[in-house]
């Protein structure tokens, strides 16, 4: 599912760092999956596996997102970046997360995708 950035402006004003740049990139996949209906759980979760940077509740889905930015496709764009070596970090996270709680719910790893060309929301991204 596309759609277009929440801000007519694609980067920020302020010297782009990649810091910079990634922050505001998960914030504006927080506020586009809000707007389509998923409820915020945390952000930048980290474990000694690495980090995820969003986690929201999807119904009764926990889904564990990655928010990936590419001003260009020279090294194969922002889903090429999600080898299968960050999807295995991702997942061990994901399982550190889940082992801190009551139950587990039904789980789903997402993508929000962004580039020169916009916004890409990619459910079930990968899969354990």
């Amino acid at each position: 599912m596309a759609g277009t950035f929440p801000s007519c402006r694609y980067f920020p004003i302020r010297p782009s760092t990649p810091v910079n740049d990634g922050t505001q990139a998960e914030q504006w996949a927080a506020q586009y999956l809000q707007q389509h209906g998923l409820k915020p759980v945390a952000q930048n979760y980290r474990s000694r596996f690495g980090e995820i940077d969003l986690i929201m509740q999807d119904g009764a889905t926990l889904v564990f997102i990655e928010v990936r930015l590419r001003r260009n496709a020279n090294f194969g764009g922002a889903a090429a970046s999600i080898d299968a070596r960050k999807q295995q970090r991702i997942i061990r996270t994901a399982q550190q997360y889940l082992a801190g709680l009551a139950h587990i719910p039904l789980c789903r790893f997402d993508a929000v995708l962004m580039d020169d060309h916009g916004m890409q929301w990619l459910r079930n991204a990968f899969e354990v």
